[in-house]
This record gives structure tokens, sequence and C-alpha cells, in this order.
């Protein structure tokens, strides 16, 4: 009987982890994660630079460890089935680092959490990093505050359009548009859009199919520099307050 009630032990117990376990040691299996292991790609945009395909989230928490993570949408899908009526979640994450990286995934299951955390890694695994410039002519402040230039995006019947926008307007979109270039870094934009926006789903990957567009649109580097437009990651500046040395009595 003592095996019987170790065995019979509830199955969300069983799920827990100890908080003073160990972390997990990563042991990645492909080859741009070994590279990264290894310390000869260093940068998230070499990693996306090499042409690798990105199977492995722990690339992203490697590289970009200042990653966030939004939920888009969650929602709740039935099935009929012989046994019964079985209910599935299907969540749509948004991840970015405020600072030119943005990634956007999918994740279906039959609990919420577990899809969340499935969806986050999809996101990171589908990370593109996006050119910001100050493309707006009542601007001209050259700084990265907005997208470069001109950019459409579609997904089923929804078109997003965003136009770059002068320093202070901020983001002038919808609500999913906001959250996305918020976790891209993008602070000021125009957004047009068309079809049934009501879609979050696809009014999400309108939006993600747009900065796609944006970080594959061809360009020298001497056109980069000389329009004042980044890609990727600019760096955020340490406060004077927190540069400054910490001062101990004694």
């Amino acid at each position: 009987m003592a095996g019987r009630e170790r065995g019979n032990a509830p199955r969300g117990r069983r799920r827990q982890f100890d908080e003073g376990a160990a972390p997990v040691i990563w042991a990645p299996k492909t080859r741009l994660g070994k590279l990264v292991k290894n310390g000869e790609i260093s940068t998230m945009s070499d990693a996306l630079k090499s042409g690798l395909p990105m199977r492995e989230a722990e690339i992203v928490d490697l590289l970009l460890p200042t990653v966030e993570d939004e939920v888009i949408d969650v929602k709740m899908v039935q099935r009929m089935t012989d046994s019964g009526r079985r209910v599935k979640f299907v969540i749509t994450v948004a991840v970015g680092n405020k600072d030119g990286f943005v990634g956007l995934g999918q994740a279906k299951g039959k609990e919420v959490g577990l899809s969340i955390k499935r969806a986050i890694e999809n996101a990171k695994m589908n990370m593109i990093q996006i050119r910001r410039g100050c493309g707006s002519w009542e601007c001209g402040c050259r700084t990265p505050h907005t997208i470069p230039f001109l950019v459409t995006g579609k997904s089923g019947s929804v078109e997003v359009t965003f136009k770059p926008a002068p320093r202070g307007i901020g983001l002038a979109t919808g609500d999913v548009a906001k959250k996305i270039l918020r976790l891209a870094g993008v602070s000021d934009c125009w957004a047009f859009t068309e079809g049934k926006t009501k879609t979050v789903v696809n009014y999400a990957k309108g939006v993600y199919d747009a900065l796609k567009k944006n970080a594959e649109m061809r360009m020298t580097e001497n056109e980069m520099s000389k329009l004042g437009i980044v890609q990727g990651s600019i760096g955020i500046p340490v406060k004077e307050e927190q540069a400054a040395p910490v001062k101990t009595e004694g």
C-alpha cells in the first residue's frame, strides 16, 4: 500500500521545481548554439547575419539578457471528440529588448502557463533586428527615434503601413502595434491600417511582417551612415546616478 500511495501523488506536485535546485546547464544541439556558447559569436547581430537557423531560445537568453515579453492575445479553442469536449489555448506573444530587436511567436496547449512559455520561446527564435532612424522630413534630427522609410505588412485581410513620424508625435497606432513597436525600440511612428483589425492575431502578424520588411530592405553601409540609420541595438546610455561610485563608510 505504501508504494501505491506514492504512485498516487498529485500530478501538480510532480511538476514543481525545488527553489534550491541547481540551474539547468545549457547543452546546445545546433551549430549556431555551439558557436554562441563557445564565444565565437558574441552579439545578436552577428548571430542573425551568420545565416544559420535559430532553433534554440537559449541563444537569445545569452546574447540579449534584457529581453522583455508581452502577451498579445489569448484565445480559447474547443473541439468536440468522441470522449467529449477538448479545450486548448492559443497564445500570441511578442518579445523585444526595446533597442532594435523584436520577435513574435505563437503556441497552443492545454494549459495557459505552459503555452505562454512555449510562445515566448517561439518568439525568441523568430527574433529580427530592425532599422531605425529619422525618416521624417518634418524633423531632421538624425536620431534613431522612428523608422527610416515607409513599410507595409500584411496578414490575412489586415494591411498595416508604417510611416516615419517627427520626434514627439509618439506612437499614433493601435494598441497591438504600440506594444510591438515599443518592444522594438520605436518611439515615434504613424500607422495606417486596412481590413479587419479586430482580429488581433492578424493585426500583430501584419505589424511583424512590416518590421520584417524593414529589416530585409537592402541598404549599403555608406547609405546608412549618410542618412543616420542604425541597425539593431545602439546601446542604452548609463545615467550619471548609476555610473557614480557608491561611497561606503569607514
